[in-house]
């Protein structure tokens, strides 16, 4: 990986005429590409807003779909000036990137087709799906001890894996629940609407678009989280959440289950 400092600056991205994003383009409803191959969802229009922003023109964006392990690495050695694609802000990343304020509150949520959950203690002693290797596990363990996890390698599209068959143990009841990114439920739902989400969060994790570090970025990071804040401020971001299905986490902190306790919405 190379070090920071390839990356575009402010005048060298307004002489060029065009902004150059990592996006996602198979995560609905964030940056996925609809039923033409147009890249759609919240990340991509904040993408084409900026666009606006800095060059006066939406169009004036070039998008390059990355995986989820090169989201850093192609900001890091320069191939892209942003990234917006579903990057939760950490302390450890904020060694590599700064991050912008966020523009939606992410978290654990969980989605089922049993109708008998309705709160989070229906699912103790449950067989609940739940990513490998995801942060989920530790906080499912921690908040519901009893819970019977069950790893899967992918949940990509909406989707497992076919060589785990969990949806086919999800529609048989063999798993009752799947726990996962609130975001990436919320494209299964609308793919699959014979789920159903639980009204909670077990965390809230801050989306970030993802900057260079560097002095010389200064301009470019001051004129992304003006424009974020601005956009917050004047509801349009909130208004373009509830377009896309996503619930406002960003309202609803108080559906938040903090600390491990059981705190359930109404």
């Amino acid at each position: 990986m190379s070090l920071p400092g390839q990356a575009a600056e402010l005048k060298e991205i307004q002489q060029r005429g065009h902004l150059i994003v990592a996006v996602k383009d198979n995560l609905r409803p964030l940056g996925f590409r609809d039923a033409t191959g147009q890249l759609r969802g919240l990340e991509i229009e904040i993408a084409q807003r900026l666009a606006q922003e800095l060059l006066g023109r939406p169009e004036a964006v070039v998008l390059k779909p990355v995986t989820n392990s090169a989201r850093l690495s192609v900001l890091l050695e320069g191939q892209v000036d942003l990234t917006i694609a579903q990057v939760t802000a950490t302390a450890a990343r904020s060694r590599l990137v700064n991050f912008s304020p966020p523009y939606y509150i992410d978290g654990l949520g969980i989605i089922t087709r049993n109708a008998s959950v309705q709160k989070l203690a229906d699912l103790a002693g449950q067989r609940v799906a739940v990513l490998n290797g995801s942060s989920a596990i530790a906080t499912l363990r921690f908040i519901l001890p009893t819970v019977k996890l069950v790893g899967v390698s992918s949940y990509q599209a909406g989707r497992f894996s076919l060589g785990d068959a969990a949806r086919t143990q999800l529609e048989s009841g063999s798993l009752i629940a799947f726990a996962g990114d609130t975001s990436v439920l919320t494209g299964w739902i609308q793919a699959a609407p014979q789920y159903d989400r639980l009204p909670f969060f077990l965390s809230a994790d801050p989306l970030c678009v993802v900057l260079p570090k560097g002095l010389q970025y200064e301009a470019l990071r001051q004129r992304v989280n003006s424009a974020i804040a601005r956009w917050q401020s004047e509801g349009w971001l909130q208004a373009r959440i509830r377009y896309w299905g996503l619930p406002n986490n960003n309202l609803l902190k108080e559906n938040v289950i903090p600390s491990g306790r059981l705190k359930e919405s109404s």
